[in-house]
């Protein structure tokens, strides 16, 4: 587990080598502030702080530099990104990497450099012999997305650096409100630490109030009104977005694909799919598929069969410009809503 490294590395507990992988890019950056952070003061940075593209530049040439003694210093640090050749990837490389090279540095690293090599696949390739050789050596940490339980102890242990705590009614809204993105749950547990000082706990009211909507998320709670019927709800909803300059075929294009999500949600539910096999077949966070799991519910196959074609419907309409693209998802909503009465 990442935070298991990151406790290592507070304590000091420094390793002469990491790997990290994944595709969970927020702890990817925080790892990378929290080493440098921690291994260099300052005016060290300057000096003895290098990051290499592996896709632009060779493995022998970063190695030079990291067997190159720091200057003013005792430490440097040198970070290492795409390394493809860990990869099954099948792309042209602008460089060619003698991972032999490598392999040697691996069996007797330099005592005074830290390599970080960050590698933003979902998977390694395990089978190559260089793969092997780095697990082997080096400090491997998956940055993986975080499931829903994993996202509750996320937001919680961030409350608690804030100074205060968060029930769990305010992180439900909270994860309904802003989805699983760490970039933007840690920017609002942060705002909502700050005015929730003096109460010392995060509820739902602080977060109703504070916290912001993403398009994305507009377009699922006006989904979730029309789920219950509240056509109204959902045109106030709509026209909002309007006047925030939302564009009218952006707005169709996300309702569309919250709707393919239902229908995809709810025909592998049918066939025994668990969400988080679902997650991992349609490529989502196993949390969107989890909402989207109770909002399918809400539907017969007939309706969202019914609501799919409506949605090529006005996409037809909208890009061949016979009707206003305003007017195009205002009729729709009343459709649906008609529909499903």
């Amino acid at each position: 587990m990442v935070t298991d490294v990151w406790k290592q590395i507070k304590q000091k507990k420094i390793a002469p080598v990491y790997l990290l992988y994944g595709t969970e890019l927020f702890l990817m950056n925080e790892t990378k502030q929290l080493i440098v952070n921690t291994i260099l003061e300052e005016e060290e940075k300057e000096f003895n702080f290098s990051a290499y593209d592996l896709e632009e530049i060779s493995i022998e040439e970063a190695l030079e530099d990291a067997e190159t003694l720091p200057f003013l210093g005792d430490k440097k640090v040198v970070f290492l990104h795409n390394p493809v050749f860990l990869t099954s990837e099948k792309k042209k490389e602008k460089v060619e990497h003698n991972v032999a090279r490598l392999e040697a540095y691996l069996r007797e690293p330099a005592p005074f450099t830290v390599l970080v090599f960050f590698a933003p696949y979902e998977k390694l390739d395990e089978r190559k012999k260089m793969t092997k050789e780095l697990k082997k050596h080096a400090v491997t940490v998956e940055a993986k997305k975080l499931t829903e339980s994993e996202l509750n102890n996320w937001i919680q242990s961030r409350a608690k650096v804030n100074g205060v705590e968060i029930n769990q009614e305010a992180i439900d809204l909270l994860l309904t409100l802003v989805g699983p993105n760490l970039f933007m749950l840690t920017s609002e547990v942060d705002k909502l630490a700050l005015y929730a000082s003096g109460k010392e706990t995060i509820d739902t009211h602080l977060v109703e109030m504070l916290v912001s909507r993403s398009l994305e998320q507009n377009i699922f709670t006006l989904i979730d009104k029309v789920v219950q019927r509240k056509l109204d709800e959902a045109l106030r909803i709509y026209y909002d977005l309007v006047k925030q300059n939302e564009e009218p075929i952006k707005i169709l294009s996300l309702i569309a694909g919250q709707f393919r999500l239902l229908y995809q949600v709810k025909e592998l539910s049918r066939r025994g799919y668990g969400q988080q096999q679902i997650a991992g077949f349609i490529k989502v966070h196993p949390f969107r598929v989890k909402l989207a799991a109770g909002q399918a519910g809400k539907f017969t196959d007939e309706e969202l069969t019914a609501f799919m074609k409506m949605l090529a419907e006005a996409d037809y309409q909208m890009k061949t410009g016979s009707m206003n693209k305003s007017l195009v998802v205002e009729m729709l909503l009343f459709k649906l809503k008609k529909n499903d009465s």
